[in-house]
């Protein structure tokens, strides 16, 4: 029978993998297979994640990168089609979070935060699309966030929201755009797992009482908790799903 997860023979490229969530979608798909490119501003951290990956048997090429400088993109494209020939997959993960009064907010906070979140994704599923409509083939896995469909009381996340919630509709028209080159694109929106970026949140006791009020189980997310949509998207499994957003949260949109 065949496993419609295995990813064997696959090329995945995941961005922002140096620490948190990244680290993990990059593990996840190399335990299923995959041979690993992973990029991220920090060089030595991606050194240690690279030599992670490698223990459990994987292939793993790690490039210094800034999503947030086009050439870089490019040039990190490049050198991973250059390694292994091909991608097949791209997760991509990079990311910032950070919160300012939408009153007090300046226009380089406002920037920084679109730049980074929306439109990296875009330059770095540009530059990979090309690629994957030459080889009439690709798997494109966005990471939006909870907030690509929500805000949270009480909270200043303006930009970020507008960030998010612009990576859920930059999926659709990928989506719709791509699917004749036979590439599916679909986005991962977590809710609070633990990370670098939410380390300071999920220590907090007021925001540990909002999870609980707006979870309704009650909890952030765990490590491994979102290996499987992950694998899922970058599998044959999902070759007829493209253009979704699948918020793992616990509950929290149910309310």
């Amino acid at each position: 029978m065949k496993n419609l997860f295995d990813l064997k023979g696959k090329v995945a490229l995941v961005t922002g993998a140096s620490s948190g969530l990244g680290v993990q979608f990059a593990k996840a798909l190399a335990n299923y297979g995959a041979d690993i490119a992973i990029a991220a501003r920090r060089a030595d951290r991606l050194e240690q994640v690279k030599k992670e990956i490698e223990g459990l048997g994987a292939k793993c090429y790690a490039h210094k990168c800034d999503v947030g400088k086009t050439e870089e993109i490019v040039a990190m494209v490049a050198a991973v089609k250059e390694r292994y020939g091909k991608i097949d997959i791209l997760v991509n993960n990079a990311g910032v979070g950070k919160i300012h009064p939408a009153d007090a907010q300046t226009d380089e906070q406002w920037l920084s935060m679109i730049n980074i979140n929306l439109n990296s994704v875009y330059y770095v599923a540009r530059e990979v699309g090309k690629i994957m409509i030459a080889q009439n083939y690709g798997k494109i896995i966005n990471i939006g966030s909870l907030h690509s469909s929500v805000g949270m009381a009480g909270s200043a996340i303006s930009a970020y929201c507008a960030s998010k919630g612009g990576v859920q509709m930059l999926t659709k028209a990928l989506a719709n755009e791509w699917a004749k080159h036979n590439i599916t694109v679909n986005a991962i929106g977590p809710a609070y797992f633990p990370s670098e970026m939410t380390e300071a949140a999920l220590a907090d006791e007021g925001f540990q009482a909002a999870v609980k009020w707006y979870c309704p189980m009650g909890r952030p997310g765990r490590d491994g908790e979102l290996d499987g949509a992950i694998v899922y998207f970058a599998s044959d499994a999902s070759s007829y799903t493209t253009g979704q957003l699948l918020t793992i949260d616990g509950g929290w949109t149910t309310i």
